[in-house]
C-alpha cells in the first residue's frame, strides 16, 4: 500500500479512509498530500482558485471529535458559488472578487460536522452561468486530460480538481447539467440527487428545486462516502427532508446486483441534437449494459416542450436571484444580461404554460419507472471543445441563439426531481473522457449507485485517475 505524502492522492478516498481508521497516516499528512498535489499541476489546470490552508489545519488541530466520522478530518474542495466562513467566494464574478462571508452555508457546516475539512474553492463561470468553466476573476480552468480542452461547467473547477488528484471529495451544483456535463468531461462522477435530500441555504430562493447541490468524487464508491457526508434535515431549508429514513449509501453499494433491471436508453430524446461520437458511445454503453445481464431498450419518457419550459424557469431563477445587476452590469457577462432580461419579459402566462409542461414530464416519467428501473442519456450531447470557445453554437443542423440550448439534454432532466447520477464510459477521439447520466426515481439514490457502480467496475477509466495535465 503506497502511504508515503508524495503518493497519497494517488489512491482512492476509501483507501485513504482505511488508513486514516488504522492510524498508517494522519489527517495532516493527507491534507500535505493534497496541498502538494495542488501546489504541483494547478498552475497548468487552474482548478483550485483560493486556498484556505491556514484554516484547514486550524480545523485538524481543534477537532478532536472528528475521529470518529464519516470523513475523518479529510479535506474537501467547495465550488465557489457556495460560502464557506472566513473564506473568500467570488460566484466567479469581479463584481464579489474580494466578498468574505461570515457564515458558512448549510452545505459546508453539515460536511464540516461530518468530519471534512474544506481546504479551498473551485472554479466556476461567472454565477454558474454556462459549462465552460471561465471568469474575469481567476480565468479559464482547462481539462486535464487534454489542456486545449474545458473541462466544462459550471462545476468543472471541481471535475478537473478531482481527475488530477487535487483532493477526493469535491461539491458542485447542478441547475441544468452543471454538476453532470464536467463529471464525465473530467473522467469522474457526480450526482444530482433528489431535491431535499442535502440541505443547502440560506438561499434568495429556498423553494427552488431545480438548482441544487451535489457530491462529486473519482468514482462510486468514494462518491457515496461524500454523499453520507451531505445528505442531512435541517429546518432552515424548507426543502429539506425530515421524515425520509437516511440510508449508508456507501455500504449499500457493497450488496452485488443479483437481478435482471429493466433499462430505457436514448442519444436524444428523439428531440435534441447530437454529435454521432456521444451516438456511438451510447450504443457502445447499452451493449455493456446488455452483456452484463440487464434488459435494454431503445425507449424514453416524451421530453416535448421540455426546452420551453426549462428556459422559463430559469430567466425567472435570473431574474429573482440577480435582477439588481441590470442598473449596474458592466462587469458581468452578456450572457448573464440575456437571461435576466429574458426573465423580466416573462408574464403569468408563460409560468402557467411553463407549470403545465413541467407536470405532463413528470407524468411521463412517472409513467416510464412504473415499467423501467433506470433511463439512460449523454452527459453531453458534444464531446469536449476547446476551452476558448464559449459556448456551443451548433450541433450537427441545428443552430442556437443562445448559450443554454445546446445543454438541453441535461436540462430536460431538472425538471423531473429524479436523481442522476453521471459517470465516464469512454475517452473521444480528443483525448477526454465522455459519458452518461443515469436517471432513477426520487429518492433511490441508493438502488442508482449501485448500479452505477456495476457499470464503472466494467470500464478502466476510473482506474486511470489521478492523472498528470496532458500536453503541457
Amino acid at each position: 500500500m503506497i502511504n508515503s505524502i508524495d503518493s497519497l492522492w494517488k489512491l482512492s478516498a476509501k483507501e485513504v479512509l482505511s488508513l486514516l481508521e488504522k492510524k498508517d497516516v494522519s489527517p495532516s499528512e493527507v491534507l500535505d498530500s493534497s496541498i502538494n498535489r495542488i501546489h504541483h499541476v494547478n498552475p497548468h489546470i487552474n482548478a483550485v482558485v483560493t486556498l484556505c490552508d491556514k484554516r484547514a489545519r486550524k480545523h485538524i488541530k481543534d477537532n478532536c471529535s472528528f475521529k470518529n466520522t464519516i470523513l475523518k478530518k479529510m479535506p474537501v474542495l467547495i465550488k465557489d458559488m457556495t460560502e464557506v466562513q472566513g473564506v473568500k467566494t467570488t460566484y466567479g464574478s469581479m463584481l464579489y472578487k474580494n466578498y468574505v462571508p461570515d457564515k458558512s452555508d448549510l452545505l459546508v457546516s453539515n460536511i464540516e460536522q461530518n468530519g471534512g475539512v474544506i481546504l479551498g474553492k473551485t472554479n466556476t463561470p461567472e454565477f454558474a452561468a454556462g459549462s465552460n468553466t471561465y471568469n474575469d476573476v481567476f480565468g479559464v480552468t482547462k481539462n486535464p486530460w487534454n489542456l486545449k480542452l474545458s473541462a466544462g461547467g459550471s462545476s468543472g473547477g471541481s471535475g478537473a480538481a478531482l481527475a488530477s488528484g487535487m483532493s477526493w471529495f469535491s461539491s458542485g451544483s447542478d441547475l441544468g447539467g452543471s454538476l453532470r456535463n464536467p463529471a464525465s468531461w473530467n473522467g469522474v462522477v457526480g450526482l444530482r440527487p433528489t431535491p431535499g435530500l442535502i440541505a443547502h441555504g440560506p438561499s434568495k430562493m429556498p423553494f427552488n428545486s431545480l438548482s441544487l447541490n451535489g457530491p462529486m468524487a473519482r468514482n462510486i464508491d468514494d462518491l457515496s462516502i461524500f454523499l453520507d457526508s451531505m445528505v442531512s434535515y435541517n429546518l432552515s431549508d424548507p426543502l429539506s427532508i425530515k421524515g425520509i429514513k437516511k440510508q449508508n449509501y456507501s455500504r449499500a453499494i457493497e450488496t452485488p446486483i443479483n437481478t435482471s433491471y429493466k433499462v430505457g436508453i436514448t442519444d436524444s430524446f428523439g428531440i435534441f441534437p447530437c454529435c454521432n461520437e456521444i451516438q456511438n458511445m451510447i450504443r457502445d454503453t447499452s451493449k455493456l449494459i446488455n452483456l452484463l445481464g440487464h434488459n435494454i431498450e431503445n425507449t424514453f419518457p416524451s421530453m416535448d416542450e421540455s426546452e420551453e419550459a426549462f428556459h422559463i424557469f430559469r430567466a425567472f431563477i435570473f431574474y429573482y436571484t440577480y435582477g439588481y445587476l441590470l442598473d449596474h452590469h458592466k462587469n458581468v457577462k452578456k450572457d448573464i444580461i440575456w437571461n435576466i432580461e429574458k426573465g423580466k419579459s416573462l408574464n403569468i402566462a408563460d409560468f402557467v404554460r411553463a407549470e403545465n409542461i413541467r407536470t405532463r414530464l413528470y407524468e411521463n416519467i412517472s409513467q416510464f419507472f412504473k415499467d423501467f428501473d433506470f433511463l439512460i442519456c449523454p452527459s453531453s450531447s458534444v464531446v469536449p471543445f476547446s476551452f476558448e470557445t464559449n459556448w456551443v453554437k451548433k450541433i450537427n443542423n441545428k443552430e442556437f441563439d443562445n448559450y443554454v440550448s445546446w445543454l438541453m439534454i441535461c436540462g430536460c432532466l431538472s425538471l423531473i426531481n429524479c436523481p442522476s447520477v453521471a459517470l465516464p464510459t469512454s475517452i473521444a477521439k480528443n483525448g477526454a473522457p465522455i459519458g452518461v447520466q443515469i436517471i432513477a426515481p426520487p429518492y433511490e439514490e441508493a438502488k442508482l449507485l449501485n448500479f452505477a457502480k456495476s457499470i464503472e467496475n466494467e470500464i478502466n477509466i476510473s482506474k486511470i485517475i489521478p492523472i498528470d495535465p496532458r500536453n503541457i
